[in-house]
Parts: C-alpha cells; structure tokens; sequence
C-alpha cells in the first residue's frame, strides 16, 4: 500500500462514472485528480435554473432505476437522497385512462386488459423477484462469466427478442402492448431491433423490485454526494479545467467518448485502434425542453400525477413508426415532474418539467412544437400552465456535454453488436499501458449506475498490480 500510495492518477470528466472510478482509485491508495471542463461537475447528471429563478431543472438524466439498483453506489457510505414517487411511470392513452407501472405487479395488471394479466406476472414477476441477482450480471462487462447464469439465461430468453416482436407475441391487448413500447423507446433502438426488448423488461422489473426514483434537490445531489466521498478519501476535483492533452499520471481514465480521446490522444494511440474508434457510432440525438409552471400538469387521466415519469405516444403501432423514423408529427414524448414529489424543484405552488424526445443525431429541426402538442394531446390544458421554457437541441447539448455527439446521452448506439464490444473488443483499455476509457461508450453502457467508471478503474488496478 505504502509504494501504492506514491502512484498518481488522473480523471477526465467528472460524471458518475468518472467519480466512480477515482473513488475506487482513491480507496486504493492512489493520488487521485478528477478534472472536470465545466464550472460545475455531474456531467450530464446535473441540475441548473435554466427556466425562470429558482426552478431547479435537471439537465441530462432525471430518474434513477439503474442508480438505487446499482451495486457499487449501494456499497458506498454515502447518503444519496432518493425521493420514490407514488408510482414510477405512467403512459396515457387517448380514452382518458392510463396504464400504470405500479410498484406492486397487481396494482400493474389492473391496468392492463384482463387477458393480459397473467402474461404479465409470468413476463415480470421472475426478474423482479430477482432483480437484485440480475443487475449484478447485467450491470456488469458482457464478456464476464455470469454470477446467476439462470437468472440471466432467462432474461436473454426474452431480452434478445425485438421489443415489437415481444410486445406483439406476448401480449393480446393493445393496452399492454403500448405500455411495453413505451418502455422499450428507453434503449433509442428501433422496436424491430433485435435486443430492443431487453431495456424494456429491465427497466419494468426495476420498477416493481425498487422503483424509479429521483434525487432530493435534483440530480446535481447524486454527484456532490460522490465528490463528497472522493474528497473524505484524498481525492481531488478541479473545475473549470478542460483537458487538450493527456495529463501526467501512473493511470488516467477518461470518462468521455471515443471521439474525444482522438482528439486528445489520437496522436499517442496506434493506427490500428484509432481506426476502431472512428467506426465507433453514435445513436439518436435528443431535443429537450425545460418548463416553469404555474401549476401541475392537468392531466386527462389524473393518475398520471401520481408517477414523476410519463410516457406520451399512444399506441405500440405510432411508438414504433416513431422511433424508427423519427417523425416530428407525432414524437414519442418522455416527460419528467420531478416537482409532484420534491417541492425543492420549484417556488411554492409552482411546478418543473421537462420533455424530450429522440430525433436523428446532430438533428436542428425544432421538435418544440411537436413536443408540446403531444402533450396537450392527453393534458388539453397544458400551454395554460406554462411560465416558462427553454429548449436544448441536439447541438446545444452537445455545446455544454460534449460527451453528448449529437445529443446522444448513451454515449453511443446501444445495439446488439455495439453493446458487446463497446468501443472496441479490449473494451477499458487502450493499446497505451496507463491509459484506459471508463465512460458510458464502455459496457455496461449508458444509465447512471456508475458501473462502467467502477469496471474500468478495477480493470486498471488489475494490470497495474501485475
């Protein structure tokens, strides 16, 4: 430990996964650094007034399934404070009801036609009761040999299918079939392909295992919790501190995306791997809109208001032909309000919200509009309540993140081929000994789990013992 203790490493970026990995490289013994371009760490884990004073928006991730399930914030003595909202996701339809994720399956199937309620118990009720097992292994590198290869197994039974092709398959009723799609749109793949299904049925098991939370104060809470933590180690942050060139250090993980280590490092790497990282593509952009309002949304189906996450699309037919095509006529709609359940968000009797959507990368079509007639499609009233907005497209996300290429918050396409040697076949590492990637283009991908700055940096420990 005490010749450990003499190594220095060095962080790029500070989003969950870079402080994930300087905290394991900090308990290790190693002098650790985290440097950080903006003025503010988080990444795209982070909360700003971008509307009016004093409405607190969360600009990139907002609710956290993958977080409160993540094994190494769970092993962490830290206090993240998680809000559970009533119930964690609700997706209205245009007869004026809604489908809800419930945390309790029953109170799910109720939702759903009556045919389809034991196709979902016998779908869901396996994963969840062993979510706990499953995030381990999915959460974990895809080449590693699985801790509940049963569990998994039966997953991937499912998971591997297209999200349409399940939805179709397994479910008769249109209520339930909307619902599973709507999930679906969570891994930006089209629902025809193959794999799309996976994020569906995790994400759905989550829910009733240990719901969708959200972070008292914002999002901006769950990284100033972990750069407490770093800092109770000897760990350092720099702000303000944008990275050109490799730093001086015995280890540096960079927590960005495969173009930005060209930019930095391209010139340091071999032909060969650059090349691997040129090919690395990227997915779909989002267009993002913050609001101030004056008051919650009025819903048409009032239990929408009991979940802080609400799926807009309709039918499984209309969210698929939308994320396939991207179409700006009738987008799915994600849409956050967090302010139901933390009034931290906003002035008394006052609300926030926010609204995206997926279009292409790099797209500079403006979806506001689209947007918001989506959601006054199932809340009439909705532009009543409206103090304020401010819309972030593709462009601009990736002016303030630019982890973000083209607005893509997963750091990368998350399709089957791309998922498994994600962003090359020697996944963390780089063909240079010190240097290794630990961001959300390294398995086991995008989410705020802060799994992949863990693997990486226990990767990097691995090697440096050796």
């Amino acid at each position: 430990m005490s010749a450990k203790a003499k190594l220095t490493a060095s962080v790029i970026g500070s989003g969950p996964n870079g402080l994930s990995a300087a905290i394991v490289l900090a308990a290790a013994g190693l002098a650790t650094t985290v440097f950080e371009r903006n003025a503010q760490i988080g990444g795209a884990c982070s909360t700003a007034e971008t509307t009016l004073p004093n409405f607190r928006q969360d600009l990139g991730s907002s609710v956290y399934p993958m977080g409160v399930a993540s094994p190494f914030f769970r092993s962490l003595p830290i206090n993240i404070p998680w809000i559970e909202p009533t119930a964690p996701c609700a997706h209205p339809l245009d007869d004026g009801t809604a489908v809800m994720l419930e945390h309790s399956i029953e109170a799910t199937v109720a939702t759903l036609d009556a045919c389809d309620a034991s196709r979902y118990r016998s779908l869901i009720a396996p994963l969840a009761s062993k979510f706990a097992e499953l995030s381990e292994d999915i959460l974990g590198p895809i080449q590693h040999v699985p801790r509940h290869p049963f569990v998994l197994a039966r997953f991937a039974c499912s998971a591997l299918q297209s999200a349409a092709s399940l939805a179709r398959s397994h479910f008769t009723g249109k209520r339930a079939q909307a619902f599973f799609a709507g999930m679906a749109t969570h891994s930006v793949l089209s629902l025809e392909a193959p794999a799309s299904a996976a994020v569906a049925l995790t994400l759905m098991a989550a829910g009733h295992a240990n719901g969708w939370p959200i972070v008292r104060g914002g999002a901006q809470a769950l990284p100033d919790a972990l750069a407490q933590h770093l800092e109770d180690l000897g760990g350092r942050i720099e702000v303000n501190h944008e990275i050109t060139q490799l730093p001086e250090a015995d280890l540096i993980l960079a927590d960005i995306t495969p173009r930005q280590l060209l930019r930095i490092a391209g010139s340091q790497l071999p032909s060969r791997y650059c090349r691997r990282l040129e090919r690395f593509r990227y997915g779909a952009g989002a267009f993002k809109i913050d609001y101030a309002l004056s008051a919650p949304i009025p819903w048409a189906a009032a239990e929408c208001s009991r979940a802080a996450t609400v799926h807009i699309g309709g039918t499984l037919e209309e969210i698929a032909e939308s994320e396939r095509t991207f179409t700006s006529d009738r987008p799915f709609v994600l849409l956050g309000q967090p302010s139901l359940f933390d009034p931290s968000r906003a002035p008394a009797g006052r609300h926030t919200a926010w609204a995206y959507c997926h279009v292409p990368n790099g797209s500079a079509e403006d979806y506001t509009e689209s947007i918001e007639r989506q959601i006054t499609r199932f809340a009439p009233d909705f532009r009543d309540c409206i103090l304020a907005r401010s819309v972030s497209s593709p462009a601009a996300l990736e002016t303030w993140n630019p982890n973000l290429i083209g607005g893509d918050f997963l750091g990368g396409a998350m399709d089957f081929r791309q998922l498994l040697f994600r962003p090359t076949p020697s996944l963390y590492r780089t063909p240079r000994s010190n240097l290794y990637i630990c961001g959300a283009s390294t398995p086991p991908g995008g989410g705020v789990h802060g799994m992949a700055g863990y693997h990486a940096a226990k990767t990097a420990l691995a090697h440096l013992n050796r």
